[in-house]
């Protein structure tokens, strides 16, 4: 059985820390902790086009996988595609050099800009990701559904960004959109839930109150992993260590 790369998402060593100390000490570090690769977050950069070269000269030395995220939707709330967002993750995918980019639907509302969206992704090698958010217009079954809908009959295949844990701010069941989305996957966000008085909050896999087993079992084996989930203690490396080394154990138990 072949185990799918693990990446690290590096939001998850803390947006504060990631912001103050940049992302590629982050890169550095999932990749020394053994992760395949990293995924790059839009809203962590402060300055994209000194930051983003440099992390993919990190990535071209050490042959490591890269996923460009972008914080932007593809479509504006008032249902119009947002093709300046996309231009923009387009460029900074370009400069990380990342065969991949991540972008929620943001509010679409229908098939409008699908074919201008079709052409321009024509003109690029990049694959565009889709992922569910924790929004209702981008984040439940319903709105994902009617877009991956609209999207094959526009001629649009577009593989999935499935983030295990955002499906409970909209009170989705995971499960559920396992087995509904599972043959579209082509990256996976692993994330643990837990509920507080007020909110869901992200935690590890092994603090989750969600069926994250089930839920890994059902997707598909051969995509990538993130971490997406907080990586916190006084030894980074070593925590970042055994949370890769638990996601490649699962996949040898499925």
């Amino acid at each position: 059985m072949s185990i799918p790369l693990v990446l690290i998402s590096l939001s998850a060593f803390g947006a504060d820390e990631v912001r103050r100390d940049g992302q590629r000490r982050y890169a550095e570090l999932a990749l020394e902790a053994g992760a395949d690769g990293f995924e790059v977050r839009g809203e962590l950069l402060s300055n994209p086009a000194a930051e983003l070269p440099a992390l993919a000269s990190l990535a071209q030395t050490r042959g490591a996988a890269r996923v460009y995220s972008s914080p932007e939707g593809l479509w504006h709330m008032d249902g119009t595609l947002a093709l300046e967002a996309l231009e923009r993750a387009l460029q900074h995918t370009a400069l990380l050099g990342a065969p991949r980019l991540k972008m929620s639907i943001g509010g679409y509302a229908g098939p409008e800009g699908l074919t201008l969206l079709t052409r321009r992704l024509a003109e690029t090698r990049v694959e565009l990701l889709i992922e569910n958010d924790q929004t209702e217009s981008a984040g439940t079954l319903p709105a994902l559904r009617r877009f991956f809908a609209d999207a094959q009959a526009a001629g649009l295949r577009l593989p999935m960004t499935f983030d295990m844990g955002n499906w409970h701010w909209q009170g989705e069941d995971p499960l559920q959109a396992a087995q509904a989305f599972s043959t579209g996957v082509g990256y996976v966000h692993c994330k643990g839930v837990q509920r507080l008085p007020a909110k869901w909050v992200a935690v590890p896999l092994m603090e989750s109150a969600a069926p994250w087993r089930a839920v890994l079992r059902t997707l598909p084996a051969a995509v990538p992993r993130a971490i997406e989930y907080p990586l916190q203690g006084d030894d980074l490396v070593a925590v970042t260590r055994a949370e890769v080394a638990l996601l490649r154990r699962l996949e040898t138990q499925r």
